[in-house]
């Protein structure tokens, strides 16, 4: 059992869960908590690179599920170790490195439905959950973003997905221009949330190859970006509401492409 927080192991744990740079060095995340341990286990188990729970957890695992514990590599540490290694307040006994998916642009647009999410300059990090989550759930092909938009692999992102982290494809644009262009260049309508929209969002069709633009939570989309778009569209909004949080904005277009494709 590991008892002190000055192991290397756990040094570099809680390295992970506090430093990006440590992150993509390493090419890996870490997960908290039983829910996404279950998830990743069961799904997407070659991405497990080392488990740590405390020995409680552990006895409950070998006792009812042993399954998800089998031919990993784990190691048991105490209530205090792993109380400093967590991110939230209340910890469940249970973190794990995982290697972090990767996916390219050729994956997302292939096919003969194509619904993509673009975001430009994300900053928080449960925006950026949240969309995650909402994509899976209304099935985008995936989400391309900014190179300045917040780390995917932020802790609080990971929880914030709720697992979706594991089953939505994304990348991060290294020129988000340039992916805007070559989007377009493949027949994919770009639709972007701009206060300056031309048209309602429910006026406009999503059933052809479709993306949409999302930007900045406190300045918006850029010129540049908003130039690349197809089309400028609009949420109506009552009272002295001037825009919507992004998560809710996206959520809201997602849901109308998704409301147009069910309804044929």
């Amino acid at each position: 059992m590991i008892t002190s927080s000055s192991n290397s192991q756990i040094k570099n744990l809680m390295k992970l869960q506090k430093q990006s740079k440590a992150r993509n060095e390493q090419e890996v995340f870490v997960c908290e908590g039983k829910k996404m341990f279950e998830e990743v286990a069961s799904q997407r188990r070659n991405l497990i690179q080392k488990v740590y729970l405390v020995e409680s957890c552990y006895h409950q695992y070998m006792k009812q599920d042993p399954a998800y514990l089998k031919d990993l590599d784990f190691e048991v540490v105490s209530d205090q170790v792993m109380k400093e290694a967590s991110e939230t307040i209340t910890p469940q006994g249970i973190l794990a490195i995982v290697k972090q998916p990767t996916y390219t642009l050729s994956d997302m647009i292939s096919g003969d439905s194509i619904r993509l999410l673009l975001l430009e300059d994300i900053r928080d990090p449960g925006n950026l959950g949240t969309m995650v989550r909402t994509a899976e759930g209304v099935g985008m092909s995936g989400i391309v973003l900014s190179k300045d938009s917040v780390d995917m692999f932020n802790p609080k992102v990971i929880r914030s997905t709720m697992g979706a982290i594991f089953r939505v494809p994304f990348l991060y644009a290294e020129d988000f221009f340039a992916c805007l262009n070559r989007i377009k260049n493949e027949g994919i309508e770009v639709y972007a949330a701009h206060l300056q929209g031309a048209v309602w969002y429910d006026k406009v069709s999503f059933q052809g190859k479709s993306a949409i633009l999302i930007g900045n939570e406190a300045n918006g989309l850029s010129e540049t970006a908003t130039s690349l778009s197809t089309q400028r569209i609009k949420i109506p909004m009552e009272g002295n509401v001037e825009s919507l949080n992004a998560a809710i904005a996206a959520a809201v277009l997602m849901y109308e492409s998704y409301r147009q494709i069910r309804n044929g």
